[in-house]
């Protein structure tokens, strides 16, 4: 791959989780409106993101096997088409229908059917693409991405907002499909052999978890909490902010920006530093948990709005600190042959930590300050403790090919030859 075509591939495949994260996050503000404009119950609002996650998270690890089967681009481009027509779905139901919450709902559906072959598939092609420290820095842009995604999204939903409220529903085929173009044409993908037959593919499967589960699962959930306590977090201080300190508007979410912003840089920086060193990573991953713990365990005892979000954005940085080692230990774990399952189930679960998160804060919320921060102390304790004492992966196999051949160099320059 030419210089000019790797940087092509890098900002096509960095766009896909920024245009992903949008389908919830652009949507935010606007459902105040759209529960006064279609007569909604705030359970009803709360299932136009929950349907769209759900739906991710349910069919991600079947693209997943498609894309190992038949390419990452079969795969991501026609998910970006079918996450656009969703938008259409729900946009034109909202325009030209009376009672049009079903309809808007089912667009929604089709919208997270979409999103499931974007995000994870990216990061299965970025492990097929790069290797060694570039992959560590894709991944590491990769999660940047999703992360200024997250920052921008509440800003870009109320500007559009200012038009119509559902003229956001028609930004999404507008981007997706544009995106649709820049993959399929921008992005050459390496030739590879076709996937293995399903019952193959599975037992394919059952063998790497038999092998490697035991620090494979738990980085799942770690990385699904991680996810889980971000959005969460947001959540909860986006309710204080209004409530409380009477913050609204663009500076309400300037102040949401700052946590988000310390964990994007972070994420850039890690995955640009760490590449493959698996003693570092695994150091920035506990030193991730732990600021993470500790500012967790602060903020309990604070309510002070300049505290509050100063240990919020170390916890951030945590999280920041966090992911991209996963992201690369996750993607390095098996061969290219299993690698979209592997990674697409990890895109799966931490859909599902993003679908709990604000609902159950929400329940922890009604019984106090301290017990919501008491109790993420304790899970991110927990996940500590997985993450020292479980995941700890051994030498893949292009790792240990590329420690023999480091070894067989080094050998060869110390010994002269004649």
């Amino acid at each position: 791959m030419s210089q000019k075509q790797g940087i092509s591939a890098m900002i096509a495949i960095s766009l896909i989780p920024l245009v992903m994260v949008l389908g919830n996050s652009m949507l935010v503000p606007v459902l105040p409106t759209m529960k006064a404009k279609l007569h909604l119950s705030q359970f009803q609002v709360s299932l136009i993101i929950t349907m769209f996650s759900l739906a991710a998270g349910i069919i991600i690890p079947v693209v997943g096997y498609l894309s190992d089967r038949f390419g990452r681009k079969l795969v991501i481009v026609p998910s970006l088409i079918v996450y656009g027509i969703g938008g259409i779905i729900s946009g034109l139901a909202a325009w030209l229908m009376d009672n049009s919450y079903s309809v808007i709902l089912l667009g929604r559906i089709i919208q997270g059917l979409g999103a499931a072959g974007t995000s994870p598939i990216a990061m299965a092609l970025i492990g097929d693409l790069y290797s060694g420290a570039q992959e560590s820095k894709a991944l590491g842009i990769n999660e940047s991405s999703n992360g200024f995604g997250k920052i921008l999204s509440p800003i870009i939903g109320s500007s559009i907002a200012l038009i119509t409220w559902f003229a956001v529903f028609f930004t999404f085929p507008v981007l997706c499909f544009l995106l649709a173009l820049f993959v399929w044409f921008g992005v050459k993908e390496k030739k590879k052999a076709q996937g293995k037959p399903l019952p193959e593919y599975l037992t394919a499967l059952k063998k790497i978890f038999k092998q490697k589960g035991k620090w494979l699962i738990p980085a799942f959930f770690v990385g699904s909490t991680g996810l889980f306590i971000l959005f969460g977090i947001l959540f909860y201080l986006s309710d204080v902010l209004e409530a409380i300190f009477k913050v609204d508007g663009i500076l309400k979410g300037s102040i949401l920006a700052i946590p988000l912003m310390g964990m994007v840089v972070t994420s850039y920086i890690t995955g640009a530093k760490i590449k493959q060193n698996k003693p570092l990573i695994r150091k920035v991953m506990i030193s991730g948990l732990v600021l993470l713990t500790a500012s967790m365990f602060a903020v309990a005892f604070f309510k002070q709005i300049h505290l509050m979000i100063g240990l919020i954005t170390i916890g951030s940085i945590g999280t920041g600190l966090l992911l991209p080692c996963l992201n690369t230990l996750i993607t390095g774990a098996v061969e290219k042959a299993e690698r979209g399952m592997i990674t697409s189930l990890y895109g799966s679960v931490r859909f599902l930590g993003v679908a709990f998160g604000p609902p159950l804060f929400s329940w922890l919320m009604k019984i106090s300050h301290k017990t919501v921060f008491f109790s993420m102390a304790g899970l991110c304790i927990l996940t500590l403790i997985l993450a020292f004492f479980m995941i700890k992966p051994g030498k893949t196999k292009k790792g240990a090919a590329g420690e023999k051949e480091r070894l067989t160099t080094l050998f060869k320059k110390r010994v002269p030859t004649n």
